[in-house]
């Protein structure tokens, strides 16, 4: 009991510099935004049991019971590896949200960086044929690009490179057309590719009641920072993913607004 005694009270009488209060917030920090990326998948229970081992590796350290401290502190030598391997996905995701620039949130440092895609976009074709599609129920994918170009959608699927026109919007998604299944990715105002696979989202909060396509567009906005707008094939309904949320059913001001908002360099 005495030891136990002193060993709290040489804790206690530690002195904590500056350096080790801003190394304290650094690693909350790191903490807090890995917490965010596993949150909602399989791994946010791994991520709760390596937190778990190391603070009793901690306590058991702090308590000198050698034994029980080597064979944990084996175990978190080689926890590295273990991160990587189980974190995968997630680990590159935060990765590729850094080398975007997600992690900055402002717009005009982002603009500095990534200047592409500065003509405005003809939002009018794509609210018109989204509007027309949620009166005959026609199932629908466009992704809009921002700062990343996408070509790890792009590049294996049907190459388009065309004007944006409502006419050809509903010939790609007429649903005996070849072109109907998958999305199509705009980008710098021009249809660039059509029928293409977006990553499924593992979010294990994912709204049931919606399907493929809802799931595949919030896969792409946890992927990029692209805008995906989706027409429900079941209930005609309009949503957006964008950033990792969802917006269900939205009008068509609400629509035009957006687009107007995000891509019309006109109006900034």
């Amino acid at each position: 009991m005495d030891f136990f005694w002193d060993t709290l009270f040489h804790f206690l009488d530690y002195d904590i510099s500056i350096m080790d209060m801003i190394d304290l917030l650094l690693v909350g920090y790191l903490l807090y935004r890995l917490y965010q990326i596993a949150r909602g998948t399989a791994a946010i229970n791994i991520f709760f049991g390596l937190i778990a081992i190391y603070a009793v590796y901690q306590l058991f350290d702090l308590l000198r019971m050698r034994y029980i401290t080597q064979i944990l502190g084996g175990f978190i030598s080689i926890t590295f590896i273990i991160i990587v391997i189980l974190f995968q996905q997630e680990i590159r995701k935060y990765l590729s949200q850094i080398g975007k620039g997600k992690m900055v949130k402002n717009k005009y440092v982002l603009k500095f960086f990534n200047s592409e895609n500065e003509e405005n976009l003809n939002m009018n074709s794509i609210v018109k044929a989204c509007i027309e599609f949620q009166k005959t129920k026609t199932g629908a994918i466009i992704v809009i690009t921002h700062s990343d170009d996408l070509n790890f959608i792009s590049e294996n699927a049907v190459q388009l490179d065309s004007e944006i026109s409502y006419p050809l919007l509903d010939s790609i998604f007429y649903k005996n057309s070849p072109l109907h299944d998958g999305a199509i990715v705009i980008r710098n105002n021009r249809i660039v590719a059509a029928r293409c696979i977006l990553p499924i989202s593992n979010d294990d909060d994912f709204p049931g009641e919606l399907g493929m396509r809802h799931r595949a567009a919030m896969g792409m906005s946890e992927h990029s920072d692209a805008l995906t707008i989706i027409v429900s094939e079941q209930n005609g309904k309009i949503s957006y993913t964008q950033n990792g949320k969802i917006k269900i059913d939205v009008s068509e001001k609400q629509l035009t607004n957006l687009l107007n908002k995000q891509f019309n360099t006109e109006n900034k």
